[in-house]
């Protein structure tokens, strides 16, 4: 049984730290897009050029990778908030499109972004002869086109911000927070300032209640070994001079 509370308190910081570290990596990946302050839009080309050799960027998006398991996290917390409230179906049927769209993330981060990593290994002269090649990856040909599941992620999570809101499970200003961020986060290539804007929202909103899940955690992790201590203290044996 003791066990049993113990994992339960672990999974709880678990998700405390989800909240806490995902808007930041999303802060950070965006932070080091180049051209931050002269946003435009920027044509397939232009996308390639402006990864290609710059590791700093590569790695942002090694980050947003690895980000992509927090977000299932945090789908699937907000699923349990609204379970047992009218925003149930809501909650579930977010969290289902929300996770489409991580998986699209993943895999369009993958494709496209840590693929990239791998070209720039290579002789300019080499990566010159494949940019046909590369740019039909980045244009989204053939089964690629299934990248634009992407955009179920914001779609989901706005449903799932939606329902925070109308069932008051959430605090009103974090939902709201939630909303514009997840709505500004799916902004294309070249605006990166939105896109770091929405990541800042969530991050006001999320780690907060990242910090109060695993707070509550600790003082319930701390009460019940107080209560384990005294209890062994009573039943221990007696000794006998």
């Amino acid at each position: 049984m003791n066990e049993n509370i113990f994992l339960n308190q672990i999974k709880q910081i678990g998700i405390g730290l989800a909240f806490i570290i995902f808007p930041m990596l999303f802060i950070f990946a965006f932070a080091v897009h180049p051209g931050l302050l002269q946003p435009h839009m920027l044509s397939p080309v232009e996308i390639i050029l402006r990864a290609h050799g710059n590791e700093l960027l590569q790695f942002g998006h090694v980050l947003v990778t690895l980000s992509t398991t927090l977000l299932i996290v945090v789908a699937l917390q907000f699923m349990r908030l609204l379970d047992r409230s009218s925003g149930a179906w809501a909650g579930f049927i977010g969290a289902a499109i929300a996770i489409l769209g991580i998986i699209c993330l993943a895999a369009d981060k993958g494709a496209l972004c840590l693929t990239m990593s791998a070209y720039d290994t290579l002789p300019e002269t080499v990566f010159a002869q494949i940019m046909p090649g590369v740019l039909s990856m980045f244009t989204k040909q053939g089964w690629l086109v299934l990248l634009w599941g992407i955009l179920f992620l914001p779609i989901g999570f706005a449903i799932q911000a939606i329902a925070l809101l109308k069932t008051h499970t959430f605090p009103r200003w974090q939902s709201i927070l939630f909303l514009i961020g997840v709505l500004l986060v799916a902004t294309p290539d070249g605006l990166e300032i939105i896109n770091l804007s929405a990541s800042i929202l969530m991050a006001i909103a999320f780690v907060p209640y990242g910090i109060q899940i695993i707070a509550k955690a600790l003082r319930l992790f701390s009460a019940r070994i107080g209560r384990s201590g005294i209890i062994l203290a009573d039943t221990g044996p007696i000794k006998r001079y």
